[in-house]
């Protein structure tokens, strides 16, 4: 069922506490962590504790918690002082644009130049 854990998801874990993850902010909705695989000086995941797929699945079900997850993501930034210099949110969806855990997240990324386009 959207929204409820699911055994088989590494972020449903991480909310559970069951496996590890360097937590930087939590709320009652919303989970951030460092990724353990960097790709810039800042990078936190930041993903809601219901389980949905991808960020558009987790919009349509629930709006307010995917504002949530945007203004949580922005306090971050905040609290990593990235904000005067730049950040990124990304959502990858789907396994050809780099998503690896089927759970609705965001990257957000700071400390280095961010060139656009991406990748």
């Amino acid at each position: 069922m959207a929204g409820e854990p699911q055994a088989d998801c590494l972020f449903c874990k991480i909310v559970a506490g069951e496996v590890p993850a360097t937590v930087v902010r939590e709320t009652e909705t919303i989970v951030a962590f460092r990724d353990i695989n960097p790709q810039a000086p800042t990078h936190v995941l930041v993903i809601p504790k219901a389980h949905y797929p991808d960020a558009v699945s987790l919009a349509a079900a629930e709006p307010q918690l995917t504002a949530d997850l945007l203004r949580e993501a922005g306090e971050v930034a905040a609290q990593e002082k990235a904000v005067e210099a730049g950040y990124r949110i990304v959502f990858n969806t789907g396994a050809g644009a780099g998503q690896t855990v089927f759970h609705a997240h965001a990257h957000l990324l700071a400390g280095r130049g961010l060139a656009w386009p991406p990748g």
